[in-house]
Order: structure tokens, then C-alpha cells, then sequence
């Protein structure tokens, strides 16, 4: 595989255009390295409404956001292992350098949030249906974590859930330069 370093930028956006083409709606890591880069270069390829960014050092207000959503899926992906956590977010405060994260809480920690690069809303297909996820990206363009709207019993997204994904992508980003990602035929 050639370095990321010794291509050019176009031929890195090839790379994952054309890997986005053989698996449109596939695992972002599995397509970054398909493509060669990473998942942060192929969030920022993805058009349109199906990758809003907001900068990384909105975390502490997307978070805290994310906590008044219920029970949400919580994502960490490595190349060890995925791991899905459902639960409630709990609030979190700066502090010694990090965000700190829901003492005493199912899910709880500290995230370094000088790291998280970039946030992208993402709404787009997920092996048929439609997913909508908050990804948090550092600075070397490794997805950190993802926050998941839930899906009912039924498979459909949460409508609650949904509502409150898209009011915060379309915050981010105009309305009349968002094409509508159209749901597929169920």
C-alpha cells in the first residue's frame, strides 16, 4: 500500500471515492482502509448531509447536548474490537486538561478533548438503512468514539432522537445547502 504521505490529495480523494462506490453504505473504518487514509479523510469526503462537521472544540457543548437525548449507542471502534455501550450520557466538565465525563454513571471517563479534531453529523446508509450517529475525529483522523440515534423495536430510528440529530446537524450547517439524503424502499 503507498504511504498517505506520498500521495497526492487527489488521489487520496480518489481512493476514497472509489472505495465509497465499491461499499457506499459500509463501515467508515473499513473504507478508510480500503482507500488507504484514514476515517476522518472519508467522513470529510462524504457529501453533503451525509457528513456535517462542526469543530472539534464544540465537544463539550455537542456532550452535553447528547445528554438530554435518553439512552443512546455508544460506539468504540479499534482495530481490537467494537464495543457498543447503551446508556444515558451524563454531563461533563473541563477540567486538568480533560472532559470529564459522568462520575458514578454507567458510562464515565475522561476524554482529551484537545485531541478531538472535528465532530461530523452522519447521516447516510448503513448496510440498507438509514443511520445517524454524532463521530467525534482527533487529530490523526481515528474516529475516537460515536454516538448512535437508538432504533425501536421495529428497526425505524427513534423518532424523538431523530428530531433532535437533525435540529443540531442543521444548526451546523444551512438548510438550503443540504440535500435531503433520501430513505431507501423499505
Amino acid at each position: 500500500m503507498t504511504e498517505l504521505s506520498d500521495m497526492t490529495f487527489e488521489a487520496v480523494e480518489a481512493r476514497i471515492d472509489a472505495a465509497l462506490a465499491a461499499e457506499p453504505d459500509g463501515v467508515i473504518e473499513r473504507i478508510a482502509a480500503k482507500a488507504g487514509t484514514t476515517p476522518g479523510a472519508v467522513l470529510a469526503r462524504l457529501p453533503g448531509r451525509d457528513a456535517v462537521r462542526l469543530d472539534g472544540t464544540d465537544l463539550a457543548s455537542v456532550w452535553n447536548e447528547l445528554t438530554g437525548w435518553g439512552d443512546v449507542l455508544v460506539i468504540v471502534h479499534t482495530a481490537a474490537g467494537v464495543f457498543e455501550i447503551d446508556t444515558a450520557l451524563m454531563p461533563g466538565t473541563a477540567g486538568q486538561g480533560y472532559f470529564n465525563v459522568g462520575s458514578g454513571a454507567a458510562l464515565h471517563g475522561h476524554i482529551a478533548a484537545s485531541r478531538c479534531a472535528a465532530i461530523y453529523c452522519v447521516d447516510r446508509l448503513f448496510f440498507g438503512r438509514r443511520s445517524c450517529s454524532i463521530q467525534f475525529v482527533d487529530g490523526d483522523g481515528t474516529i475516537m468514539f460515536k454516538i448512535f440515534v437508538r432504533r425501536a423495536a421495529d428497526r425505524s430510528l427513534d423518532p424523538a432522537q431523530l428530531a433532535l440529530f437533525e435540529a443540531l446537524r442543521d444548526r451546523a450547517v444551512p438548510a438550503a445547502h443540504q440535500p435531503t439524503l433520501a430513505a431507501p424502499a423499505a
